[in-house]
């Protein structure tokens, strides 16, 4: 049984399930709010399913040395952008998967926003206060790519937060209407350890499953991550072994848990936003780093005509982006970590355009040392992390670069996540700014 802690200067010892009042201070970087138990100066607690100046009653879920995580129980005084979640399994020991459900739109990229400039400010040391630009298509049925996974029961659901408890469903919400129509989660699935559903902008339905065969724990649910099953005997349930997208003015083929952006409106949007950015010119050439099926490398080189590189280090990316991009000449694509491939000179400057289109962990200091040394005119940062992204423009800062542009969208609703593009160019001489 829990027991509910009035807190005062002097911290309470605790334990799990313990209870504890707090009023909630802002939001930070994971999908919870930052509050203090005993006064300013009191441990950290990290406080989900709150939003901030709410007074609430949080039960503790984790401790660890120097903070503790909590789950917002009871709202005693909610906040005026407090609404009720409409997904029943969005709340407090249910599915991990959403974050924000209990906040209106306006507020969830305003939330988003403040984290944006949270990280900016403290890791490269740069002031923005930009807003989270909304994309189409409401809050709801956006995501056209999820990983169930199946309890030992045979049940579908999805995970719990910071946890491989599955949590059994009957709808995500979230979900494409054409994945909501499926009958996955009406049905026992044994022998099954995970099921990917795919819904893509060119009308494809495909279904995943990966057989209980020893594959692993998958990992928490993240829309950001695409629907990877692992490399365990993976089996196409239904559907093409190929699905189609659109964006860019062009169609895109690839494996149906290739990677592409999840929201439906996130390719085109993203793409429109680094070719706006970059201002290609005919002549120029190109690096698209992990470039994927070649999306970027194709909008850039319809513009440009000239020397187009991707680099990839996933094979069915490699693939798809060979195929769809086949029919521009002047376009390579190396099968290499982008890493190694700048390290060992596989692509070499001078260059005029790049984009970094790195994982959630960011291109890295050795990365963008290479990419400054190639003597670029401008470069394209696509990033769903802001804090990797703020260490990488501090890297550039000190390499004698500047950050002339960020945008950031809301390709996640009712989830932390958020997607930026930057635009990084060679610093003028001159004073140094620190706002943008």
């Amino acid at each position: 049984m829990s027991t509910t802690t009035t807190t005062t200067a002097a911290e309470p010892d605790l334990v799990e399930g313990d209870r504890v009042e707090l009023t909630v201070g802002a939001p930070a970087h994971g999908g919870h709010c930052v509050a203090r138990l005993g006064g300013e100066h009191g441990r950290v607690v990290f406080v989900r399913h709150a939003l901030p100046g709410e007074r609430v009653t949080a039960e503790i879920t984790e401790l660890h040395k120097g903070f503790l995580r909590a789950d917002a129980v009871t709202i005693h005084e909610p906040s005026p952008d407090r609404v009720e979640p409409p997904c029943p399994y969005a709340r407090p020991g249910a599915c991990g998967g959403c974050d924000l459900q209990h906040a209106t739109g306006e507020a969830q990229r305003r939330w988003k926003a403040s984290v944006v400039a949270e990280q900016m400010r403290r890791l490269a040391k740069l002031s923005w206060d930009g807003p989270v630009e909304e994309l189409p298509g409401g809050l709801l049925g956006w995501r056209s790519r999820v990983r169930y996974a199946v309890d030992a029961a045979d049940r579908p659901g999805l995970l719990k937060h910071r946890s491989h408890e599955v949590v059994p469903i009957d709808r995500c919400l979230i979900a494409h209407p054409a994945i909501q129509e499926l009958d996955l989660l009406q049905r026992e699935w044994p022998g099954t350890d995970a099921l990917a559903a795919v819904a893509t902008t060119g009308g494809d339905v495909a279904v995943l499953s990966r057989p209980s065969s020893g594959g692993g724990l998958l990992p928490p649910d993240d829309p950001a991550d695409g629907v990877a099953l692992g490399n365990n005997g993976q089996v196409r349930v239904s559907g093409p072994d190929e699905v189609s997208e659109v964006a860019a003015g062009r169609s895109w083929q690839l494996p149906p848990d290739g990677f592409w952006q999840v929201h439906p409106a996130a390719a085109a949007t993203l793409t429109a936003t680094v070719v706006e950015l970059l201002r290609p010119v005919e002549g120029e050439s190109t690096w698209d780093l992990y470039g994927g099926a070649g999306l970027f490398a194709g909008a850039i080189a319809g513009h440009t005509q000239g020397r187009t590189t991707v680099v990839e280090s996933s094979r069915g990316g490699v693939i798809a982006a060979r195929r769809n991009l086949a029919d521009l000449t002047s376009v390579e694509v190396v099968e290499a970590r982008v890493e190694s491939a700048l390290a060992r000179r596989r692509v070499s400057g001078p260059v005029d355009l790049v984009v970094l289109d790195p994982p959630r962990a960011g291109a890295g200091a050795k990365v963008v040392r290479s990419v400054v040394e190639a003597g670029p005119r401008a470069v394209a940062y696509v990033s769903c992390d802001p804090a990797s992204l703020a260490r990488d423009i501090a890297t550039f800062g000190q390499l004698g670069w500047k950050l002339s542009t960020l945008r950031a969208f809301d390709c996640f609703p009712m989830t932390q996540h958020i997607e930026c593009v930057a635009l990084l160019e060679p610093a003028e001489p001159g004073p140094a700014g620190a706002e943008i």
